[in-house]
């Protein structure tokens, strides 16, 4: 059967006889693996569309199990984002991340639209691009319907309301979010204290600003290094406890704000 749909790579592999297999995040199937025979390194319409940081339109031919790219062309290119390292690396991250939460051939349109507007930003950004990955986690957890929540407690229900913007909230990670005062004390720590956090109202203010706007309205947000690093630690620590999502291979190369 032929087909065709818009999608976006995510990994490809070197096979045998110059073919390759690919991880495409298409908007009509979800994530699936495909085989090619089609170069990176050509020059034709086809060509282009296996770089990175390419959306683009994709025919195939799906078999009883397989599906094979037979030709494509780029719909957009985000050709400026390999032009420097940091960026490459960082976009290189969510699109590791990506194909960490997605499930082969289960439709995810919400996931790729944020993932174009990610790599949209991204391609437009100067500098801390840490801040931009940042949000589109939590974007991503939205969409997942697993967000962290503040505005109650998780534990009893009971309203939190800060009496100041420099009043604590404790966020404990196995209850998924804000725990009250009088709730504090009964969550256990599970032996790693990485799982409770005492946040100022400002880091929750951020945390819900990145949630509920537009990926083009944080385009030009940076945080400072340590507040970075101080949300950034407690969002991966968020993301292995309810996702399984460990050190992913590009993280190496990232870190700043």
């Amino acid at each position: 059967m032929y087909t065709e749909t818009e999608g976006i790579i995510l990994k490809q592999v070197k096979t045998v006889n110059g073919r390759r297999m690919l991880h495409l995040f298409s908007r009509k199937f979800g994530k699936i693996s495909a085989g090619t025979g089609i170069s990176e390194r050509s020059r034709s319409k086809a060509g282009l569309a296996m770089r990175p940081f390419t959306y683009g339109r994709y025919e195939l031919y799906k078999g009883r199990d397989t599906y094979n790219i037979n030709s494509a062309e780029t719909i957009k290119s985000y050709y400026r984002i390999g032009e420097d390292v940091d960026k490459y690396m960082h976009a290189s991250y969510v699109l590791e991340l990506v194909d960490k939460l997605t499930v082969e051939e289960h439709s995810f349109p919400q996931l790729f639209n944020l993932t174009l507007a990610f790599l949209s930003a991204m391609e437009e950004r100067k500098k801390k691009y840490g801040t931009l990955v940042l949000a589109f986690e939590l974007k991503a957890l939205k969409l997942m319907g697993i967000e962290p929540q503040f505005d109650s407690c998780m534990k009893c229900g009971k309203q939190i309301t800060p009496a100041d913007s420099k009043s604590p909230v404790v966020f404990s990670i196995p209850e998924g979010g804000a725990i009250c005062e009088n709730c504090a004390g009964q969550v256990p720590e599970e032996g790693d204290s990485r799982l409770i956090y005492s946040l100022n109202t400002g880091i929750v203010d951020i945390l819900k600003y990145f949630v509920d706007n537009p990926m083009k309205t944080i385009e030009k947000l940076g945080l400072d290094d340590g507040l970075f690093q101080e949300i950034h630690s407690m969002v991966k620590a968020y993301m292995e406890h309810h996702l399984g999502i460990g050190k992913l291979k590009s993280e190496d190369f990232i870190g700043d704000s």
